[in-house]
C-alpha cells in the first residue's frame, strides 16, 4: 500500500491576504487593537477562501489506542484506562464530551487500537453512536512493544493513516477538531518529537499521566533505548511506524484529509501536535490549516510547538488531552471569525477614522 500525499495549493493567495487583512484593519477599532485574534480571523479567512468566514458542522473526534511500550512501566496509569475512557467519552462523562456539548462540537470516538472489543455481544452490524471501530489488522489491540520491535509494520502504518484519511471524507462540515486517548501515548509523541525534531530524548520526556520525578527519569531510560534499537528509522513514515501509535498515525491520515479539503484544522496538545508533525514532515503546507489551541504543560510540547514554527492560542497548563484544549479554544475562533464577517467599518458605521496628523 502507498500513501497517497496530497498535492496542496499554497493558501498565501496575494489578493485574498490583502482583501482580509484590509477588512479586519477597517472594522471600528484602532488597527491591531484585538491582537492575535485579527491574525486568526485572516487566517481563518485564508483557509476558507472568503472574508465572510463561518464554522460549519464542528467535529471534534478523538482518536483512541493502546500501545505495548506500557509493559516497561512507563505510565502513571494501567493500560485498561484507555478502554474504559473511551467508554466514558461515550457515556458523556469526560471533560471533552462536557465540553463538546458546550460548545456544540459534534463528538466521534475512533477506535484505532484499542484493547477491547466496544461491539462485543451486540447484534452483527450494530453500531453504537458516537463510536467508529477502525482498527488495522494484526494490531487490533494496540501496538507491540517498541523496545522489543517495531510498533507496527509499515503496511499497517499506511493502514491507519488511510482509516484518517477514509473517515474525515465521510464527515460533515469545514472544522476538524483533533483529540486523543492512549495510555503510553506521550511516550510515542517524544520519540517521535526527538527523532524528527533531531533532540535529546531527555529534552522531549515528561511526566505524562503524573509520574514523578524517579518514574520521569525511568521512562526517559526506556526511550532512550527504543531510540536507539531504532536508529535506522529516519524518515517520518519509518519513525512512525517504529514508534506508534496507531491513533496518531490514523490522525496523521486525517489532517491530509481535512488539510486536502481546507477545512480548519484545530490542534490539541502534544499528541496532537506529534501527528502534526508527521503530516507537516510529509506536507509542509498542512501547516497553513492548522490553528494550535494552547500550550500543554507536558515537557515536550513547547519544543515541539517551536520545531513547527507555530504559536498556540491559550496556555493554561492543560495537559488532560482528549481534545479539551481544542475545545476550550474554539470559542476564539468563532469569535474571529464573527468580528471578520459582523464587525462594522468605519465607513459602513459612519464613524471617523484615527487622524492622518497630530495637532501640537
Amino acid at each position: 500500500m502507498e500513501i497517497p500525499i496530497p498535492t496542496l495549493s499554497n493558501l498565501h493567495d496575494a489578493a485574498l491576504h490583502s482583501k482580509l487583512q484590509a477588512a479586519i484593519d477597517n472594522k471600528t477599532k484602532p488597527p491591531g487593537s484585538l491582537g492575535r485574534l485579527e491574525a486568526l480571523a485572516v487566517q481563518i479567512g485564508e483557509i476558507l477562501g472568503t472574508d465572510k468566514p463561518v464554522l460549519e458542522h464542528p467535529q471534534m473526534v478523538v482518536f483512541a489506542a493502546d500501545h505495548g511500550l506500557t509493559a516497561q512501566g512507563i505510565s502513571a496509569f494501567p493500560a485498561d484506562v484507555s478502554w474504559q475512557m473511551v467508554e466514558n467519552f461515550l457515556a458523556g462523562g469526560a471533560a471533552v464530551s462536557v465540553l463538546a456539548r458546550q460548545h456544540d462540537l459534534a463528538l466521534t470516538v475512533v477506535d484505532c487500537g484499542v484493547n477491547r472489543d466496544f461491539l462485543a455481544g451486540l447484534p452483527a452490524g450494530t453500531q453504537r453512536p458516537g463510536l467508529l471501530v477502525r482498527k488495522v489488522a494484526g494490531v487490533e489491540h494496540g501496538t507491540a512493544d517498541s523496545s522489543q520491535s517495531v510498533a507496527m509494520s509499515q503496511a499497517q502504518c499506511e493502514q491507519a493513516m488511510c482509516n484518517g484519511m477514509a473517515l474525515v471524507r465521510d464527515l460533515s462540515g469545514n472544522a476538524l477538531l483533533l483529540g486523543e486517548m492512549g495510555i503510553g501515548n506521550t511516550s510515542a509523541a517524544s520519540l517521535l518529537l526527538a527523532r524528527l525534531a533531531g533532540l535529546d530524548i531527555e529534552l522531549c520526556t515528561g511526566a505524562g499521566t503524573g509520574l514523578d520525578a524517579a518514574a520521569v527519569a525511568r521512562k526517559c531510560d526506556v526511550l532512550r533505548k527504543v531510540l536507539a534499537l531504532h536508529a535506522d528509522a529516519m524518515q517520518p513514515l519509518d519513525a512512525l511506524a517504529a514508534f506508534g501509535g496507531l491513533e496518531i498515525a490514523t490522525m496523521v491520515g486525517a489532517v491530509m484529509q481535512a488539510a486536502a479539503q481546507r477545512r480548519v484544522i484545530v490542534v490539541d496538545g502534544f499528541i496532537a501536535s506529534a501527528a502534526v508533525l508527521v503530516a507537516h514532515a510529509l506536507q509542509p503546507l498542512v501547516l497553513q490549516r492548522c490553528v494550535f489551541a494552547h500550550r500543554s504543560g507536558e515537557r515536550g510540547h513547547s519544543l515541539m510547538l517551536n520545531a513547527l514554527k507555530v504559536e498556540p492560542l491559550l496556555d493554561l497548563q492543560l495537559r488532560l488531552g482528549e481534545g479539551s484544549g481544542a475545545a476550550l479554544a474554539w470559542p476564539l475562533l468563532q469569535s474571529a471569525c464573527a468580528i471578520l464577517r459582523d464587525m462594522a467599518s468605519f465607513a459602513s458605521a459612519g464613524v471617523s477614522e484615527k487622524s492622518s496628523s497630530v495637532v501640537p
